[in-house]
């Protein structure tokens, strides 16, 4: 089985390459620039070019199974760059699927496409749904809602089979103490993109990347339903980020309380470093 993976040279691409090793896989790493070497990677192939360059997409997708579509701009931008990096990438890369024939993707789409909505244990008491309406905080998160929508073109027209992940903080540790209720770890990442190749005709769904943190308020069920069954929790850090950061109030604390946190605050036109 051969896996385009595109944004192959970022660091989710790079915490998954080892861990995605399987008899009879190769990756197909898919960036702008060559992958940095790691210890335990199977065997793999790297072609160069860009998600915006349709002939590069095309001759990068070509002989393969499935993709897992990690590339595009990560942070705050303008919007001529979002919509190009992310909603014009994703575009060739699903056209391309289509036309070769490509049914599996799993995509990744972003926490801060639902940015506003805010906890509510009341109503959802196994947390947020992960098919929330988009509630994008920033450019950034308009295109990645952008970008679910038009995954869900190509399945009810096309036939296609697609997951997109509203991902939260995948880090190798929980960032900050926002990380003890979002954190996805690498394990966990990678389990969960086991399950978004594995599982039978998905059709179109959406599901929250993240772990089974013990303060989560994001639903885990929708993951389970694919088969994604996360067994990390950010607890093991919980009391060192709170002796550096405090105790988190994921109730009141409207940057905790908040999908997007923070970024619900910042102004459009100002780039996220």
């Amino acid at each position: 089985m051969r896996i385009l993976v595109t944004g192959g040279a970022g660091k989710v691409a790079t915490s998954l390459r080892s861990r995605l090793v399987a008899d009879g896989r190769v990756l197909r790493l898919f960036d702008l620039v060559h992958p940095p070497e790691i210890d335990g990677a199977g065997a793999e192939e790297t072609v160069l070019g860009s998600l915006a360059d349709p002939d590069a997409v095309a001759a990068a997708c070509e002989g393969v199974d499935a993709i897992v579509h990690l590339g595009g701009q990560s942070k705050e931008a303008d919007a001529g760059e979002v919509l190009r990096s992310n909603a014009l990438g994703t575009y060739h890369l699903l056209e391309t699927a289509r036309r070769q024939g490509i049914k599996r993707l799993m995509i990744a789409s972003s926490s801060h496409a639902a940015g506003f909505h805010v906890r509510d244990a009341a109503t959802y008491p196994d947390g947020l749904p992960a098919a929330l309406p988009p509630r994008p905080d920033t450019l950034y998160g308009w295109s990645k809602a952008a970008v679910e929508s038009l995954a869900s073109l190509y399945v009810d027209r096309f036939g296609l089979d697609v997951i997109c992940v509203r991902i939260g903080l995948w880090f190798p540790t929980p960032p900050q103490n926002r990380g003890l209720a979002t954190w996805l770890s690498p394990d966990d990442g990678a389990r969960l993109v086991e399950a978004c190749l594995s599982a039978p005709s998905p059709g179109f769904r959406i599901i929250w990347g993240v772990s089974r943190n013990t303060r989560r308020w994001w639903s885990l069920a929708e993951g389970e339903e694919i088969g994604y069954f996360p067994k990390d929790d950010a607890e093991v850090y919980a009391a060192e980020r709170i002796a550096e950061f405090g105790e988190p109030d994921f109730d009141g604390d409207p940057e905790l309380n908040r999908v997007g946190a923070w970024w619900c605050d910042w102004p459009l036109g100002r780039r996220m470093g």
